[in-house]
């Protein structure tokens, strides 16, 4: 487990800081109040956080409490800042145009058959080591070609999907 699962564990208000926009303000109260050094940083948490006894973690806990007041003293909601920071990503991929994908994926799907014409057609004169050379990278290519193409299309469509989903999930 990784220390920031732990931690929003055993303190969900700490760690839901430290899954969100307010992550430095966190580290900092965790390095301040928990390790009792303002100058450590995420390693040095890792650390402790990863090596703590059972009351080093109820000690946590306990610092969960005053880290929720603190942050209610400043008017902040961790939690409704985690969740706008998802919202806004996710409402950013639903905005986005495929435009850019599509004209990106075209050139990438002309260069590649562009190089295995330079290669197959025998009109271009290469060197063993350039053929060699052109031949692996065409591999890679061929191999890379549908994570790229996933990447462009299939990500945002299932952001799109998800986020059809959710507003037909959504009552009123």
């Amino acid at each position: 487990m990784n220390w920031k699962g732990l931690v929003k564990n055993v303190a969900p208000t700490i760690g839901a800081a430290l899954g969100g926009p307010a992550a430095g303000t966190a580290v900092k109260f965790l390095a301040d109040r928990f390790l009792g050094d303002p100058e450590a940083d995420e390693k040095d948490l890792a650390e402790l956080v990863l090596n703590s006894s059972p009351e080093q973690l109820a000690e946590l806990r306990k610092l969960d409490n005053e880290f929720r007041v603190q942050m209610r003293q400043l008017d902040i909601d961790v939690f409704a800042l985690e969740v706008d920071d998802r919202k806004d990503a996710r409402g950013m991929a639903a905005k986005t145009s495929l435009t850019p994908q599509i004209i990106l994926s075209c050139l990438f799907i002309a260069g590649y058959f562009g190089l295995i014409w330079a290669l197959f057609s025998g009109q271009v004169v290469m060197t063993p080591d350039i053929e060699k050379t052109s031949t692996l990278m065409l591999g890679v290519i061929t191999g890379a070609m549908p994570m790229i193409l996933q990447f462009w299309f299939g990500s945002s469509q299932g952001s799109k999907d998800k986020t059809a989903q959710m507003a037909a999930q959504k009552p009123g």
